[in-house]
């Protein structure tokens, strides 16, 4: 069978044939993968900025934002059977003893930095027709999500975010009143960021490159968002036409406007960063007024990264409950389902908002 991978030491980018997997442990589950998602960090693995392979291999096979159906489980798997439908968690714990994150099975909170990554760090993807995986990284979803499972793990990001973010607000000596919240960016996360204020009863903004009159534009507001152009209006003066927000999430990973959101935060209020920025991105700020008015207005800003079980879960909550409140604007986010062979050129020329790799039909 094929799947693509990359070879970082000699920068290339190719099909291989590789051998269909077999169980091999008594928890094992053998997966047909039906579709994996395109995202940013696959743009950076195969433009070689990162991504490593597993320990002893030369390539990385790509590929994790992925939805499979089981085939075949080992003798000790619960709760899976064939024909059910699951996505994949990403990250994989350490083996370091002392690290109680990985310990409590949250590898997404990893002390030691030794954690892998499947399609990412020292561990093959999703971007092949099958693969074996522990019955302890799969999650299954229910079918009626199966044209819109792949956004399962993008929403993830959001929904450890919104999980964070909450317990900070919980903070609060009082309950607030109508809260307003800023999506930055408006690439998959922060459409599905949109979609999750939205859905909370968030009076939502979405802020990012587009003009106003454009495709996302009017999917913003076809969810009863508002949408606003960096083209009209500059990230550091936001607020002098939006009002201030009680919730940001950042999702576009520009050193410059991760660094000004803050400008736009009310008292109180919460920013999460999840974009990752170049490590030598040029940002100008003023550190005496940004730090003043974190420290008079109460202000939190955190990054959060990947996601753990319970994050999975809850995406799959949201991802149903969106598709109740606006299922057409949710199929909009995939803009093409695309054959292994053309997986290349959609890694390397960026077009539309979520491309998919379709390795498999949905069975009879």
């Amino acid at each position: 069978m094929q799947a693509l991978a990359v070879f970082p030491s000699k920068k290339d980018l190719q099909l291989v044939d590789i051998p269909q997997p077999k169980l091999q442990r008594s928890t094992d589950v053998l997966l047909r993968v039906r579709e994996v998602g395109l995202c940013g960090t696959d743009r950076e693995i195969v433009a070689f900025e990162h991504g490593s392979p597993p320990p002893g291999s030369d390539h990385l096979i790509l590929g994790h934002e992925s939805v499979a159906e089981v085939v075949e489980v080992g003798r000790d798997v619960r709760g899976l059977r064939p024909g059910d439908l699951v996505v994949a968690i990403v990250r994989r714990p350490c083996s370091h003893p002392e690290c109680r994150p990985c310990r409590a099975g949250r590898s997404d909170f990893c002390l030691t930095g030794d954690f892998t990554e499947r399609g990412i760090k020292h561990a093959d993807g999703f971007l092949t027709e099958y693969v074996v995986d522990d019955q302890e990284y799969l999650v299954r979803v229910p079918n009626a999500l199966a044209d819109v499972a792949v956004l399962i793990e993008p929403l993830t990001v959001v929904s450890k975010a919104a999980i964070q973010a909450r317990s900070i607000l919980d903070r609060l000596p009082y309950e607030p009143g109508l809260q307003r919240g800023l999506v930055v960016g408006a690439g998959p996360v922060g459409l599905l960021g949109a979609m999750a204020l939205v859905a909370n009863g968030y009076e939502t903004v979405v802020y990012s490159r587009e003009p106003e009159g454009g495709d996302k534009g009017s999917l913003v507001q076809s969810l009863g968002g508002s949408y606003v152009s960096a083209a009209s209006q500059p990230i550091e003066r936001l607020a002098e036409r939006t009002g201030e927000f009680d919730l940001v999430l950042e999702a576009v990973g520009h050193a410059p406007v991760m660094m000004a959101v803050v400008h736009s935060l009310h008292p109180n209020g919460v920013v999460a960063l999840t974009g990752i920025p170049a490590e030598n991105a040029p940002a100008e700020i003023n550190v005496g007024r940004y730090l003043r008015e974190m420290v008079l207005k109460n202000q939190v800003v955190f990054g959060t990264v990947n996601a753990g079980r319970r994050d999975y879960m809850a995406a799959i909550q949201q991802l149903e409950q969106f598709m109740i409140l606006f299922p057409e604007s949710v199929r909009k986010l995939i803009t093409g389902r695309h054959p292994l062979g053309e997986a290349s050129r959609m890694l390397t020329h960026r077009e539309g908002i979520k491309n998919v790799v379709q390795l498999s039909r949905r069975a009879a």
